[in-house]
């Protein structure tokens, strides 16, 4: 099983890698299999790629999917 989950550019490094922010958390990632990424998009990352990109309201939808799953009892990790 995959997980892959969108996130926000916040800063492009070069060479193919970008930094992205997710519910406060940065991290640096590879871009080099998305063309045209800016900052200010929102990407599909996994295991440190952006696999695709995603237009804003779909990512502030699966975000809130996400949200809710780790509000909810047993969170994401699904223990309760």
């Amino acid at each position: 099983m995959c997980l892959a989950i969108p996130a926000r550019v916040t800063e492009l490094l070069g060479a193919d890698r970008a930094r992205i922010e997710l519910s406060g958390v940065q991290k640096e990632i590879s871009i080099a299999l998305v063309d045209d990424v800016a900052v200010g998009d929102y990407v599909i990352v996994h295991v440190g790629y952006a696999i695709g990109k995603l237009d804003p309201e779909e990512a502030a939808q699966t975000l809130a999917i996400f949200a809710a799953i780790a509000a909810s009892p047993g969170g994401l990790t699904g223990a309760e």
